[in-house]
C-alpha cells in the first residue's frame, strides 16, 4: 500500500503549529510557514478558519489565480486518513492523528459498548435516537482539544466559533462580525472557526456545482474584506477534505458478500470498514475482489497496521477494535459502498482520489 497522506504535512502539523505557539506540548511536526510568521510577528490573535470541503483542487478550479484565497495560498498539503470530517476536524482540533483520536469517521464502533456509532450524532448506526451507553462513555471517549487545553492553562485564551462549540453563528456574516470582535477585545488568543460550508451543498449538487462555487465565492469575498480591518492577528484558512461526485453500490445486493459480516460497516462509504465471521476471511476476499476489486482496493487489518495509513502515534485504545478485519479503500474510483444506515450522497469523500485528499494551506498576515 502506498500512504499518500503526508503526517509530517498534514492538518494534524497544522494544529501542532498552534499548539506550539500556545506553548502547549506536541506529538508530531509542525509546518514551518505558520511557525516562521508567528514566531516573528508574535500576534494576538490566531484564527483557524476551516471551510468543511473545501479541497485544493476544487478551490484551484473554482477561483481566479488572482482572487484572494488563492493569491494567499501558501501550499497543498494533505488530509488525514481518512479525508473526512469526523477525523480531520478531530486532528484539527487537537493535534493528534485519527489512530490517537480514534474518531475515525461517520461510523465508528466502539469496543466497550459493542456497537458502532455515528459520533457526530451520538448515536448507533442507522437509528435516529442517542445511544444511552455511547453518552455514558462519551466524556471519556472525546479527545482534549487545543481551546480546552489553552483555557485549562489559564495563560491565554481558547475559543471555538461553530454551531457545535463555544460561540454559535447563524450564517457567514454573524461568523465574521464574532470573529471581528473576538480580536478587538483580550489577550492573546486562538479561535478555531468552523463552517459547514462548501460541503453542506456539495454532497447534494457536486463540488463544481453552481451552488458549490456560489459559497466558496462568498467565503473569499466575506474573509478577504474581513481581514482588511483586522489587526495584529493571523488568519489561517484550510479545509478538512475535498469532494468528488459518487455512485452508489449496496451492499446488500450482493447477498454471498454481505452474509459474511459479523457487524455491519464502519468507518465511510468511501474507506469502509469490515468485521468478517472468524472462518469466513478467505471466502470474503475472494468474493469481494471477485465484485469490487475495479473500484476497492481491500487490505486486511495487518496491511492497515503496518502503512501507518491513519497517523503514528500514541494508539487509542479503541483503534484495533475500530478497524474491523479489513478495510476497502476507493482509491482511483468514485465509488460508495453502502449497508443499513448508510445515506447515499451526490458527492462525498474519504476515499484516496487526489481530490479528496489534498486541501490548501492559506495564511493572511494582518499583523
Amino acid at each position: 500500500m502506498k500512504v499518500k497522506n503526508n503526517y509530517d504535512e498534514c492538518v494534524t502539523n497544522v494544529a501542532c503549529s498552534i499548539r506550539k505557539y500556545f506553548e502547549l506540548d506536541y506529538h508530531h511536526k509542525t509546518i514551518k510557514e505558520i511557525d516562521d510568521l508567528l514566531e516573528k510577528k508574535q500576534p494576538k490573535n490566531v484564527v483557524l478558519l476551516l471551510f468543511d470541503g473545501m479541497g485544493s483542487i476544487i478551490l484551484d478550479k473554482t477561483l481566479d489565480e488572482n482572487s484572494f484565497f488563492r493569491k494567499n495560498k501558501v501550499k497543498t498539503i494533505t488530509s488525514v486518513f481518512p479525508a473526512t470530517t469526523t477525523s480531520a476536524t478531530n486532528s484539527i482540533k487537537t493535534g493528534l492523528n485519527p489512530s490517537e483520536h480514534c474518531w475515525l469517521g461517520w461510523n465508528t464502533y466502539i469496543k466497550k459498548i459493542d456497537k458502532t456509532i455515528t459520533l457526530f450524532m451520538c448515536s448507533e448506526k442507522g437509528k435516529n435516537e442517542k445511544s444511552v451507553e455511547f453518552n455514558e462513555i462519551f466524556e471519556e471517549y472525546e479527545p482534549e482539544f487545543i481551546t480546552n487545553l489553552i483555557n485549562a492553562e489559564g495563560k491565554y485564551e481558547g475559543i471555538e466559533i461553530s454551531k457545535f462549540g463555544d460561540i454559535s453563528y447563524k450564517d457567514i456574516d454573524e461568523m465574521v462580525s464574532i470573529i471581528q470582535e473576538q480580536c478587538e477585545y483580550g489577550g492573546k488568543k486562538y479561535m478555531y472557526v468552523y463552517d459547514t460550508f462548501p460541503d453542506a451543498v456539495m454532497h447534494d449538487y457536486g463540488p463544481y456545482s453552481l451552488q458549490a462555487k456560489k459559497e466558496i465565492l462568498l467565503r473569499n469575498d466575506k474573509v478577504e474584506k474581513m481581514c482588511e480591518e483586522l489587526t495584529d492577528t493571523v488568519v489561517i484558512v484550510l479545509a478538512d477534505h475535498g469532494h468528488v461526485e459518487v455512485d452508489n453500490i449496496y451492499l446488500k445486493d450482493y447477498p454471498d458478500v454481505y452474509s459474511l459480516l459479523e457487524r455491519t460497516t464502519a468507518i465511510e462509504q468511501r474507506a469502509v470498514s469490515f468485521k468478517i465471521f472468524d472462518d469466513k476471511h478467505e471466502l470474503f476476499v475472494e468474493r469481494f475482489n471477485h465484485y469490487f476489486s475495479k473500484y476497492f482496493s481491500l487490505y486486511s487489518k495487518e496491511e492497515i497496521l503496518q502503512s501507518k495509513i491513519f497517523g503514528d502515534g500514541k494508539i487509542h485504545e479503541n483503534f484495533h477494535y475500530a478497524i474491523g478485519d479489513f478495510i476497502a479503500i476507493a482509491e482511483n474510483s468514485n465509488k460508495c459502498l453502502l449497508t443499513e444506515g448508510d445515506f447515499p450522497m451526490f458527492s462525498h469523500h474519504a476515499g484516496y482520489t487526489d481530490e479528496e485528499i489534498y486541501v490548501p494551506l492559506i495564511i493572511i498576515d494582518r499583523v
